[in-house]
């Protein structure tokens, strides 16, 4: 029997696979048989089968398993697919993608989860899905800003979200003098490029400053450097799906460790989303086009919560342990909105 496949009409209940409950924390229902509510049509509909594809490394990954874990509960086809290995044919007649050889059926949902060491090539594999008429969950150009400390922030800044001071040069020189314009030493100083596995450094004194800089710039790596708040409050990272913050950790630093650093050297624990800062996470994720992300955030004891980070493929499995919210089966039901959407034209 085919799979059914579902149009306009009435349905008895509105969809609520994303929910925020009185405190904040976020839980899904009815994620088996999700409704989409279209609010100015007041039109329902009923998700169909689609067929997903992840790109990913390897199966093996924790989120990638997570993310065939969900899709395959909700009864979708799901295939995990390296970047690496997906050819794409051009010419004046169009193109086509292939992997491993084989010509590819352009699968309904992509769900990009490219590492930051293949991204020159990655991101044109998930921009030519997105050519072929596939939903992509997050875009290439997307993913592509947020890779870039420098480039996120100036948007984030532009429109009026809080950041924390930061300045960027070529020059090591300039660099130092620039110091007193993010408060002084000690100083965060990042990479321009990377992913959530590159490493912060904190440089507590003008001698290591300078010596951090001289190495990084000399290698010619591009860098930023950014106020280190020492009374930030709690360090958050708050996860976003389809605009709508569903939970919240707080990041502990383990003794002698930067708290905003990799989860791997930082305790999660589970906190209450605060209409403040559930706005500013919703706010940056929306400014970044992203449709899934984690992002990172200064909540201090008093003032507005300052955004020092967007992630487009935050880790799942530690956050989901930490907070009790499938995120995984969150991110699924996002995309079979979507791709409904798209087929009935909403």
């Amino acid at each position: 029997m085919s799979p059914p496949v579902w149009g306009p009409g009435r349905c008895s209940r509105e969809f609520s696979g994303l929910a925020i409950g009185p405190a904040g924390a976020a839980n899904l229902r009815d994620t088996r048989s999700p409704r989409i509510r279209e609010a100015p049509s007041r039109r329902c509909y009923t998700m169909r089968l689609v067929n997903v594809v992840v790109l990913s490394r390897s199966r093996s990954i924790p989120s990638t398993k997570r993310l065939v874990e969900a899709a395959r509960a909700r009864g979708h086809t799901v295939r995990v697919m390296s970047p690496a290995h997906v050819a794409v044919h051009l010419d004046r007649k169009g193109s086509r993608l292939r992997y491993r050889q084989k010509v590819i059926k352009v699968p309904d949902v992509v769900i990009p989860r490219i590492a930051a060491s293949i991204a020159s090539y990655g991101l044109p594999v998930v921009e030519q899905f997105a050519t072929h008429g596939a939903v992509v969950m997050n875009s290439a150009r997307a993913i592509g800003q947020s890779r870039n400390p420098a480039r996120c922030l100036q948007r984030l800044s532009a429109h009026g979200i809080d950041i924390p001071s930061t300045v960027m040069a070529r020059d090591a020189a300039e660099m130092k003098a620039m110091v007193p314009l993010v408060g002084g030493v000690p100083v965060l100083v990042k990479l321009l490029t990377g992913s959530e596995r590159r490493g912060v450094m904190l440089c507590e004194t003008e001698q290591s400053l300078e010596a951090a800089l001289e190495a990084v710039l000399g290698l010619g790596h591009n860098l930023v450097m950014q106020e280190y708040v020492r009374k930030a409050g709690r360090d958050l990272r708050v996860f976003v799906v389809g605009g709508q913050a569903l939970a919240a950790v707080s990041r502990v630093a383990r003794p002698g460790r930067l708290s905003r650093t990799l989860s791997r050297i930082a305790r999660l624990e589970s906190c209450t989303l605060t209409p403040e800062v559930k706005a500013t996470a919703e706010a940056a994720a929306k400014l970044c086009e992203l449709e899934v992300c984690a992002v990172d955030l200064l909540a201090p004891r008093s003032g507005a919560p300052r955004v020092f980070e967007v992630n487009a493929s935050p880790a799942l499995p530690d956050m989901e342990e930490a907070t009790g919210v499938d995120l995984a089966t969150a991110i699924i039901a996002r995309a079979e909105a979507l791709a409904s959407r798209k087929e009935f034209g909403g």
